[in-house]
């Protein structure tokens, strides 16, 4: 998001800084990646062959401390983090180690059934060591607060700017009774460390002996929130789909190990499939709203082609419960499907 003069001369100022810290080792700066946000990543490749990265976040868009904080959060459970080598925060730059370029995403469009599943075996371990390490007062709350803002990107980016329907007070009421069931029951689930946004794009294959996977990153805006979170993001995930089935047999091996470790998860397997359920549709919702947001705000065109996955994500669920029947119909008039039912909203 950085203008190209501005990355040129912030790139400039990353390579006086490398030189300042080791002035007799040559290294080279390439782009290693970007996100949604102003941060980007270089990978510097020495001479003698190492590689580590540079994030670059503007302290005038982004501050490097929250994500310092979970690193050390992180880090203390037993994730797999990149290592802090050096870091300038005047200048917004963290020396990192090099967690290499694989994500999960990348791996798992090449591998057998077999491959992935010991790779989401390996991230429910991960996970757990994360929810493991929670502690009060750690990380900020996923309340009420934050939760209902995110809902309101729906009705504001994706009904209002992307699909845009008629909307009225009618529609917008309605839809304002469903967020309350939805925040209710994401409200009353059991409360541990959420990464929010664990998914097969923030999750890195690791190429190194005797190193565990997943690689984690991304983890900034990690709050305390509902224990299903993070198996929405990991298991419904915006960028790869899995059948149904074999999404539950992760689940179980997740709610098995998490009862024994002693998290504390819904004794009913039942009940924590609900919370689990409904904790996707809040985040449908919202990532449907950030998608559209990115698209007509920021000019970033790249989520399009998610989106169909995400609110076939968000449908199904709305199919299986009858609160949600009144989202469902909403769905069917953005989709344009209310003629085919024989209603109108």
């Amino acid at each position: 998001m950085q203008e190209p003069v501005q990355e040129d001369r912030r790139q400039q100022a990353i390579a006086a800084w490398l030189e300042g810290l080791w002035p007799d080792r040559p290294f080279s700066l390439a782009p290693a990646s970007a996100d949604a946000s102003f941060r980007r990543y270089l990978r510097v490749s020495w001479r003698d062959g190492a590689s580590q990265v540079v994030m670059d976040a503007p302290p005038s868009h982004e501050d490097v401390r929250p994500w310092l904080h979970v690193q050390r959060l992180f880090h203390a459970a037993g994730a797999h983090v990149p290592e802090v080598l050096a870091e300038d925060l005047a200048q917004g730059f963290l020396l990192l180690s090099d967690l290499g370029s694989t994500t999960y995403l990348a791996a798992l469009s090449n591998c057998s059934d077999a491959e992935a599943d010991a790779l989401y075996r390996d991230a429910i371990d991960t996970l757990i060591r994360i929810q493991l390490g929670s502690r009060a007062g750690e990380l900020p709350e996923y309340d009420r607060i934050l939760l209902k803002r995110e809902l309101d990107l729906f009705p504001d980016w994706y009904i209002g700017k992307h699909v845009p329907i008629a909307f009225g007070d009618a529609q917008r009421n309605t839809l304002e009774q469903v967020f309350e069931h939805v925040l209710a029951v994401n409200l009353a689930e059991p409360r541990v460390n959420v990464h929010r946004d664990y998914h097969s794009r923030n999750l890195m294959l690791i190429d190194q002996a005797g190193a565990p996977n997943p690689g984690v990153i991304d983890f900034q805006d990690a709050v305390s929130g509902p224990i299903s979170y993070d198996l929405a993001s990991l298991f419904k995930d915006a960028y790869v789909e899995w059948e149904e089935d074999r999404v539950l047999d992760w689940l179980v091996r997740y709610w098995e190990k998490a009862r024994k470790a002693g998290l504390p998860v819904r004794a009913d397997f039942g009940e924590f499939f609900r919370d689990y359920e409904w904790m996707g549709v809040q985040r449908h919702i919202k990532v449907l709203g950030i998608f559209a947001r990115l698209f007509h705000r920021d000019g970033k065109d790249g989520y399009l082609r998610d989106m169909p996955l995400v609110a076939r994500y968000l449908r199904r669920t709305c199919e299986r419960y009858r609160e949600l029947t009144p989202l469902l119909r909403l769905l069917d008039q953005l989709e344009n499907r209310q003629e085919q039912t024989g209603y109108t909203f």
